[in-house]
């Protein structure tokens, strides 16, 4: 019976064409089509660390080309949810991000199960018109000057886009990609890095066009850039295609038999939780990530007032002694350091992913928190022999591990429960996340001020710091240690495994499916992707490229 018809006669909305049935791949389908796809996605959502780009400018949005803000110092947080004559705080604007973040995990931890039903497709539906719709109501906010629109576009609602654009792919990709788990999932949240790379500067080029007397540039900004989102997400979802049942690679074979900690059985969403698997992963995610926000929310103070005069080619001038001019030039080069750390954040995302496919997952996790824990403690020590250079390289790694960690967990997780349900299995670990959003920065921030609040400067203000977050990732070596494959009793039997109605089964590697490399479609579409990356690569190179000045 045709999809629709059960559709209509089941009560669904839906189109045929939104159904999972409707997206199994048929023969000639070329796999490497579906990575552009959830590329294209991913590098909208990534837009969300790019969001303090307006920040400031919204900050003047009623005073643009005025001497002074429209400033109302005794404004409370329900008079700047809907005042029309002051102008909002940085303080109150940030919210927006933590907001996104928070509902990112819960969105992704409620609605996982819900995809692995509908499909990918219908999930990136739902994710482009969420995250392209918030820009959109926050461009409406800006306009009306409501914040708290600003707050349920860019913030309540987009982070409902974030958190299924950002789980849409993974079983999608696992599915496709048995063999190369981790360079699969890894190229597609390379993308989630790369999203402000190239949404950053774009919205800075658009804010600088539209801006004018008595006008801050942001709604506009906002309006192109949430039309734009909402066109390239629908193109990646639409774009997606799952394989038939019990499909895999012509020639392969699953490495379970050799590997004991990748599994050949599934384990049921309702079941994950229950494992201490699933909860020493989380802890995993949650101490790597903390470990690494720490670093990005202080990377910029970090860097000015360890060695302060000495960027600028003042070695006996400490930040504090810096004049006006001066301070302009180091956080200049302050801001090319964050530029370097965020394309290593994206190039580890890639490589540490892909060299899991090698050395497996629990070998390449142990790298992150081993060399990770080394290079914190030794951060202190390269600030105290003044060596810029090494610094910067130790962070640099870092940060490419932080990226890695992001990319490698979907591949472990389906190297331990199994493909069937990973998409939503992945979708609640990343509660982790949203813990390690407040976490990471709340611990470093609170011992930075106590050392401020001692009077310490210089190097010694970060060094208690850095040994904390390389604690952090002590602990998760140890969590890392105690993973273990999982007994029998969790796994779904044959029958409770066997093919939904969904996508009937196909013999493995059946008509041609997955085949075709780089097809002239295939190369349009890694184009439409690519290019958009290289041009975000240039510009990040160009402000970083300050600091060896």
């Amino acid at each position: 019976m045709d999809a629709s018809v059960v559709n209509r006669s089941s009560g669904a909305v839906a189109p045929g064409f939104l159904t999972r049935e409707r997206i199994v791949a048929r023969a000639g389908f070329n796999r490497w089509l579906v990575p552009p796809a959830a590329l294209a996605i991913h590098l909208c959502i990534g837009m969300s660390y790019g969001l303090s780009v307006f920040w400031l400018p919204l900050s003047r949005a009623l005073s643009t080309g005025q001497p002074g803000p429209a400033a109302c110092p005794d404004m409370g947080l329900a008079t700047a949810l809907v005042t029309t004559t002051c102008d909002w705080r940085v303080s109150d604007l940030v919210l927006v991000f933590s907001i996104g973040i928070v509902m990112l995990g819960l969105s992704a931890a409620l609605f996982g199960g819900w995809l692995e039903r509908a499909g990918p497709r219908k999930a990136g539906l739902v994710a482009a018109l969420a995250w392209g719709g918030g820009f959109l109501i926050g461009s409406l906010g800006v306009y009306l000057h409501q914040l708290w629109l600003v707050w349920l576009g860019m913030g309540l609602i987009g982070g409902i886009g974030l958190g299924l654009g950002y789980i849409s792919p993974v079983s999608t990709l696992v599915k496709w990609f048995p063999d190369r788990r981790g360079m699969a999932t890894g190229m597609a949240i390379m993308g989630f890095g790369g999203g402000a790379m190239i949404g950053s500067p774009l919205a800075d080029l658009l804010i600088t066009h539209f801006k004018g007397p008595g006008q801050a540039g942001v709604w506009q900004t906002l309006a192109i850039m949430g039309t734009g989102y909402l066109v390239v997400m629908l193109c990646g979802a639409f774009g997606y295609r799952v394989p038939p049942e019990n499909w895999q690679p012509e020639g392969w074979t699953s490495p379970a038999a050799r590997n004991r900690m990748i599994t050949s059985g599934h384990v049921h969403l309702s079941d994950a939780h229950k494992t201490p698997q699933f909860w020493l992963l989380w802890a995993m995610l949650c101490l790597n990530v903390s470990a690494g926000i720490g670093v990005l929310a202080l990377a910029s103070p970090m860097l000015q007032e360890i060695f302060g005069g000495a960027l600028i080619g003042r070695a006996d001038v400490g930040f504090g002694q810096l004049d006006a001019g001066q301070k302009a030039q180091v956080a200049a080069i302050a801001a090319g350091f964050v530029g370097l750390l965020s394309l290593f954040n994206i190039l580890g995302r890639f490589f540490w992913a892909t060299l899991s496919d090698r050395i497996g997952r629990k070998a390449t996790y142990a790298t992150f928190f081993a060399l990770g824990c080394v290079l914190y403690a030794a951060a202190p020590w390269a600030a105290d022999i003044g060596s810029k250079a090494l610094f910067v390289l130790f962070f640099c790694v870092i940060l490419s591990m932080y990226g890695g960690g992001f990319a490698t967990i979907p591949a472990y997780l389906a190297d331990v429960f199994g493909t069937r349900f990973v998409g939503a299995i992945h979708g609640r670990l990343l509660t982790a996340w949203s813990t390690a959003g407040i976490v990471g920065p709340l611990v470093v921030t609170a011992i930075r001020q106590a050392q401020v609040d001692a009077g310490v400067q210089g190097a010694a203000l970060y060094s208690r710091t850095l040994l904390i977050l390389a604690g952090f990732l002590a602990v998760g070596f140890v969590a890392n240690l105690l993973v273990r494959p999982l007994g029998e009793r969790w796994f779904m039997t044959q029958a409770e495994a066997a093919p939904g109605a969904h996508a009937a089964a196909r013999p493995s590697g059946s008509f041609g499916i997955g085949r075709g490399g780089l097809t002239p479609v295939a190369a349009l579409a890694w184009a439409a992707v690519g290019l958009p990356i290289l041009w975000g690569v240039w510009i990040t190179l160009g402000k970083a490229a300050i600091l060896f000045r």
